[in-house]
């Protein structure tokens, strides 16, 4: 691999992070506005903070993403070497965010916050079971979203590392 080749990668991995977090900032501001519009339209005090929970993890997930995704500014005249120290540390700096996403995402908060808005709805159900067959569309739905979401997690996690082994084995042949 050419130390050309090498900072064209370190580039499009910049592009590719910057944009990454302009759409988790999106994504969070618009799960926002629809939780704290069913914030305001909810009847019951649990299900109003619940949603009211779900609206704050929006803002925290563009937050923390912005902090943790947003790459700093690689000087384009900078030596092979802080390049590829720039880019290992950018990579690294990824993982150990997707290492610990439960936490760095608020994901925890968000089930919490789901399970509150939800809880009325099933409570009531326990009353009409026929109401109860209404939410397994929705709870297959989460279970499959969530198989998937772990499934890309360690997918992601697994070519980060790979890309890093990868630098390291770069760097070494240079020294």
């Amino acid at each position: 691999m050419s130390v050309d080749e090498m900072r064209l990668r370190a580039q499009r991995f910049q592009m590719k992070a910057r944009f990454k977090v302009v759409y988790s900032i999106t994504i969070g501001l618009s799960i926002c506005v629809f939780f704290g519009w069913n914030c305001i339209r909810a009847q019951e005090v649990l299900s109003r903070m619940g949603f009211g929970l779900l609206s704050v993890c929006g803002i925290y997930f563009g937050y923390q993403a912005y902090k943790w995704i947003w790459p700093s500014d690689l000087p384009p005249d900078s030596p092979v070497s802080t390049s590829i120290e720039f880019y290992r540390s950018e990579l690294e700096r990824r993982r150990d965010y997707s290492l610990h996403g439960w936490r760095r995402s608020g994901l925890t908060f968000c089930f919490l916050g789901l399970a509150m808005a939800l809880a009325p709805g099933l409570i009531d159900s326990l009353h009409n079971p026929r109401l109860l067959v209404n939410t397994v569309p929705f709870f297959a739905l989460l279970t499959v979203w969530f198989v998937a979401f772990l499934y890309l997690k360690k997918r992601g996690q697994n070519k980060l590392q790979r890309e890093i082994d990868e630098l390291r084995t770069f760097e070494r042949a240079e020294s």
